[in-house]
């Protein structure tokens, strides 16, 4: 399974950037994305920022995601616990 997640971009040098996410800060690589500027978000997989996206699209992107964590969170306590 391919999992891409949205960062923004925070700091650019050349191709190599800095992108965050909930103040996880990850090394990304642009040479897909075409003018990227910091504060832009973009869409991340293997550390290569492969789309730019629309700021209401990745909130609404990590907003899944975290949904996601809490139902994983969620399952792991069942199971911790012998519920599963």
């Amino acid at each position: 399974m391919c999992l891409a997640v949205p960062l923004r971009i925070d700091e650019i040098n050349g191709n190599d950037a800095v992108g965050s996410r909930d103040g996880i800060r990850r090394p990304v690589r642009l040479d897909f994305i075409k003018d990227p500027k910091p504060g832009d978000y973009v869409m991340v997989h293997a550390g290569f920022a492969i789309e730019k996206v629309d700021p209401q699209e990745a909130a609404l992107s990590q907003q899944l995601a975290a949904e996601v964590e809490r139902e994983m969170a969620a399952i792991r306590q069942e199971v911790a616990h012998g519920s599963r």
